[in-house]
């Protein structure tokens, strides 16, 4: 899952972007509204954090533009902006969630995973294959009530592939789901985490098949 922050705060943009790579979302980080438009057009992203007092356009502008552009990109606004009007105007311009900093960063994360949650249409927690159990609340996968010790981009790579079971992931689309911007990242990166990850899945559990030319799909036979 790619998630895109918009915050010209140093500090709290570092703390949030180390803290949801850890979490094994890809993340992206811009400190300019102009600059989230342009990425939004480019990037398929699945949720982004918005703070309101940015130095051009402020993010209800920011907002504005995205919705009326047709933009369904899940948008949760991270400010300091206490007042009702403030948060009533952001909703009404299509705001998915509102928070007020100071925040607790355990909050914020069960929010972006409520969000992510529901843009995907998945109104559960935990994906479930055959034995295989993947639970995004807990950030914890079983595999016939064994654990997995999963790194985070496996677990990335996993997520992606469990939520579209049976289905061909691109290795374009798995990359951006998987990687940030600003990540190193091999030109042999993503088959190293498939192959590591198929490991951890053997012998009992769903097979990862490398579809020639396309991507990957997670087997749910």
């Amino acid at each position: 899952m790619r998630i895109l922050i918009v915050e010209d705060n140093a500090s709290l943009a570092r703390g949030l972007t180390a803290s949801f790579r850890a979490s094994g979302f890809a993340v992206d980080h811009v400190t300019h509204g102009v600059a989230a438009l342009d990425e939004e057009r480019l990037v398929p992203y699945n949720l982004m954090i918005l703070d309101v007092g940015l130095p051009d356009l402020d993010g209800f502008e920011v907002l504005r533009q995205l919705r009326q552009r047709g933009s369904k990109t899940p948008v949760l606004i991270l400010t300091a902006r206490a007042a009702l009007n403030d948060k009533v105007k952001g909703l009404d311009l299509g705001a998915d969630d509102y928070l007020l900093k100071p925040f607790e960063p355990a909050e914020l994360e069960a929010r972006v995973r409520a969000l992510l949650r529901r843009g995907q249409g998945q109104p559960a927690p935990a994906l479930t294959l055959g034995g295989l159990v993947f639970d995004r609340s807990t950030g914890t996968a079983t595999l016939h009530g064994r654990p997995l010790e999963l790194r985070r981009r496996e677990w990335a790579v996993l997520e992606s592939l469990m939520m579209r079971a049976g289905k061909v992931v691109t290795k374009e689309r798995l990359s951006t789901e998987v990687f940030g911007h600003d990540e190193p990242v091999g030109p042999n990166a993503l088959e190293v985490y498939v192959g590591r990850l198929r490991k951890k899945l053997e012998p009992d559990g769903p097979i990862i098949r490398t579809i020639r030319g396309l991507g990957y799909l997670l087997d749910a036979s």
